[in-house]
């Protein structure tokens, strides 16, 4: 497939952002969630997941009640329930699955998740708060590691680096996913959080050699402030975009701006870019031309690990994207955050051609 000549452009670069600083009671709208058209399908989204309650967690350090996450049970319960009725063909997770990582934390993921195992394909994402802070995944890799998904017939691999040592980017870490939807072939890469430059190499061997189809990644950090914030307020004021600086990996890894030049711009099947991690951006979305004249959507969504998660329905018929946010705890559509007052952040649509 010729995916260059599916993408005729018409603007180089558009950014859009709405923050605001607390204060804005979060809004939500009781109505109930319609079904995808004939030909439509849905890949459900969910953002970091790190709102853990109860003893030895940063939320509750006093707190002597068991490790909860009521939020975490009610995306994955939801997601089971509704595969029919959305017509869900998929699901990611971008990171930050756990707030700190120990055992207790990763246990209760793997509960939450094991609601989708063999229900529906999903892929998850290492964020910063999933390693340690030079990129040992260890706990990650012994709770989901790739011998969980071999036998599924969706399971691509993943990245194993060329050393003895695998518990840095190794075994799951970073891996990638093939299915088909609406009559249309993708390839899901989950990539960690500044993902290093021979993980970068993987990448794009797999996007070269599955030209063909349609390209989606999910990571950790992508959009945020630009530059790493001097202090707390500049999370919320400072200038918002490709984030220029990295957390995971110290000089071996990729920030987002960096990825973008050296992966996600140079390959025309690539369509969307997931990511969360910036909490107090909570919604923000970028679209910028790739070198091969495709557009890129960067979509993030940080929804403070509260009720709030993403449904992306796929529309051929239409040649867009509608993004909805759902709040699975309160069941309904989101219209207001604190930090991103505007509904239209929240419930918009997204043009990508998917018929001639």
């Amino acid at each position: 497939m010729n995916f260059t000549a599916l993408f005729r452009p018409c603007f180089r670069f558009a950014l859009v952002a709405f923050v605001t600083l607390p204060g804005v009671a979060p809004a939500l709208r009781a109505v109930g969630l319609d079904a995808p058209p004939p030909g439509a399908f849905t890949l459900v989204v969910i953002p970091d997941s790190q709102g853990y309650d109860g003893r030895a967690t940063k939320r509750t350090p006093t707190s002597t009640a068991p490790l909860t996450n009521p939020v975490f049970q009610n995306h994955t319960r939801w997601i089971a329930e509704n595969i029919r009725a959305q017509n869900i063909v998929f699901v990611s997770h971008v990171g930050d699955i756990v707030d700190i990582n120990n055992e207790d934390q990763w246990r209760l993921a793997r509960e939450c998740l094991d609601r989708l195992h063999g229900v529906v394909p999903y892929g998850l994402t290492v964020g910063n708060h999933d390693m340690e802070h030079d990129g040992d995944a260890t706990l990650f890799q012994r709770y989901f590691p790739a011998e969980r998904f071999r036998s599924f017939p969706w399971y691509g691999g993943c990245f194993k680096p060329a050393r003895a040592a695998q518990h840095i980017s190794g075994n799951n870490v970073n891996s990638y996913q093939l299915f088909s939807a609406g009559g249309l072939d993708f390839i899901h890469l989950n990539l960690e959080c500044n993902a290093p430059d021979d993980v970068v190499a993987w990448a794009r061997e797999l996007l070269t050699k599955y030209s063909g189809r349609r390209a989606l990644i999910s990571t950790h950090m992508d959009l945020g402030p630009v530059q790493r914030p001097q202090a707390d307020a500049g999370f919320f004021k400072d200038p918002k975009g490709r984030m220029a600086w990295v957390k995971i990996h110290g000089k071996l890894g990729n920030s987002p701006a960096q990825l973008w030049e050296k992966l996600y711009s140079k390959h025309a099947n690539i369509g969307f870019v997931f990511s969360g991690d910036q909490s107090r951006t909570t919604a923000m979305r970028l679209a910028a031309q790739g070198s091969m004249g495709n557009f890129v959507h960067a979509l993030l969504s940080d929804y403070t690990s509260a009720g709030p998660l993403r449904l992306y329905r796929f529309i051929p018929t239409e040649n867009k994207v509608r993004v909805i946010t759902f709040d699975t705890t309160k069941r309904e559509l989101v219209e207001s955050t604190n930090y991103v007052p505007r509904a239209a952040e929240h419930q918009f649509d997204v043009a990508y051609p998917m018929t001639r």
